[in-house]
């Protein structure tokens, strides 16, 4: 521990509220990880990156980090973007671009440049070696370090403040989860005083919570550095050729025993675990959204003291009509963005996102539909996730005879039916080779 981090410990021992704290968040610069490939999403990432994938109506899943960090205090953040980032680019500069550059704030997008060799990013270590200058010329006292493909809405502040007053040099985000869900994280130990004795990446056979052997300590992917320890463990990392260069894999394990690394409980006013969904698969991006159409859902995306902020796209009202008895336009449990029209059509349990016209006879059950998508008359859609822009014909069936939706289609293993527009023949991103000789 760093005399100065010892000196700046002291001096920040108070608590994180509205009216307190600004002097810490404000010397605190926020890295967001958002250049995976999210090769597990299928179709849905094959033209974008993961964090730019819609969820929820009208968001894209990276508002959730970011309107975090904002409800948050914390306004001095860099986007690390990488594989098919146009689209989430384009966002970015659409949504938060409010920020006031001349008072400290701002969203910067920070790509992959092969800035310190020919290599692009080789893991999330590496992709903040490589931009190691951009970090020191922020001058900021800590780092923090987030994941742009996770579902939640955290306070950050309060993981800081705990960062900052027990002398950590490392801070990892935890959370509960069931232990055989635990295979596909980073999986922890700690003692009474919250310092990690122990972190595994992606265990065959996750360690249990102590009286809770059917649950283990899952890291988030959420990590606070001291600016000083940071650099140093950037630096080390990059010179180790056995490195995979990744934050979970290599900088988190190989810190337990060279500093003070301490996990930070994600947990809720009552102290169980709290709202966090992984929607890296076609399943859980599926039943995340479909958890939305519950009376009353986990994530509250209409609370006022802690808004998710996106573009907000100019549309008129969400339209239902027809009131006849074979053909009357309603939805039920459901959410139904702007610009929709249900024309006669039956919508339920399902996630419509604005610009979609459904029409006469429809009946869309159990599913998520992304923006401006036409379905035509008498379709039938079950448990199905349909991108972007499809344009589904005339009585089409989907979700009720698996066999024949794989001829067609990806259903994963579970039943959920996934339809893009290839799949359908219509080809929006991809220009005919005739076409270019033509």
């Amino acid at each position: 521990m760093t005399v100065s981090h010892q000196k700046q410990a002291k001096n920040y021992r108070y608590y994180i509220d509205s009216n307190i704290g600004s002097e810490l968040t404000r010397k605190t610069l926020v890295l967001v990880l958002a250049g995976g490939a999210g090769s597990r999403l299928k179709g849905l990432t094959k033209w974008r990156a993961k964090p730019a994938v819609p969820f929820g109506g009208k968001y894209r899943i990276i508002d959730f980090a970011l309107s975090n960090c904002v409800n948050s205090g914390l306004r001095r953040i860099g986007v690390l973007t990488q594989y098919k980032s146009h689209s989430l680019i384009r966002h970015l500069q659409r949504a938060w671009g409010f920020m006031r550059a001349e008072i400290g704030e701002f969203v910067e997008v920070i790509p992959a440049q092969q800035r310190v060799a020919l290599d692009w990013y080789r893991g999330t270590a590496d992709a903040l070696y490589q931009n190691i200058d951009i970090i020191r010329r922020h001058g900021p006292d800590n780092v923090i370090v987030l994941g742009g493909d996770h579902i939640y809405t955290m306070d950050y502040s309060k993981m800081l403040y705990e960062h900052v007053t027990s002398n950590a040099d490392l801070t990892v985000g935890c959370i509960e989860v069931d232990r055989e869900d635990a295979k596909g994280f980073g999986v922890m130990s700690i003692d009474e005083n919250f310092r990690i004795t122990k972190f595994t990446e992606k265990p065959d056979n996750p360690e249990s919570m102590p009286g809770k052997p059917d649950k283990a300590l899952a890291s988030m992917g959420i990590y606070i550095f001291s600016t000083a320890y940071l650099y140093a463990s950037l630096i080390a990392d990059a010179e180790n050729p056995d490195s995979a260069h990744d934050f979970g894999k290599d900088i988190v394990p190989a810190s337990i025993t060279k500093c003070v690394a301490n996990a930070f409980p994600f947990v809720d006013k009552d102290g169980n675990p709290a709202y966090w969904r992984d929607v890296g698969t076609v399943d859980s991006y599926w039943k995340a959204n479909m958890e939305l159409c519950n009376v009353e859902p986990e994530l509250n995306l209409y609370s006022r003291e802690w808004p998710v902020w996106t573009y907000q796209t100019q549309h008129p009202p969400a339209k239902f009509i027809f009131d006849d008895d074979d053909a009357r336009g309603q939805a039920i449990d459901s959410l139904v963005s702007g610009g929709c029209i249900i024309s006669g059509a039956r919508v339920k349990r399902s996630v419509i996102f604005f610009g979609t016209e459904i029409e006469r006879g429809s009946v869309v059950k159990d599913s998520v539909v992304l923006p401006k998508v036409s379905i035509g008359k008498n379709c039938r859609i079950t448990r199905a996730v349909i991108d972007k822009a499809c344009a589904l014909p005339d009585n089409m069936v989907i979700g009720e005879d698996l066999d024949e939706d794989r001829q067609r289609f990806y259903v994963t293993d579970s039943g959920i039916v996934l339809v893009t527009p290839e799949m359908l023949g219509q080809h929006l991103y991809v220009v005919d080779k005739e076409q270019l000789t033509a």
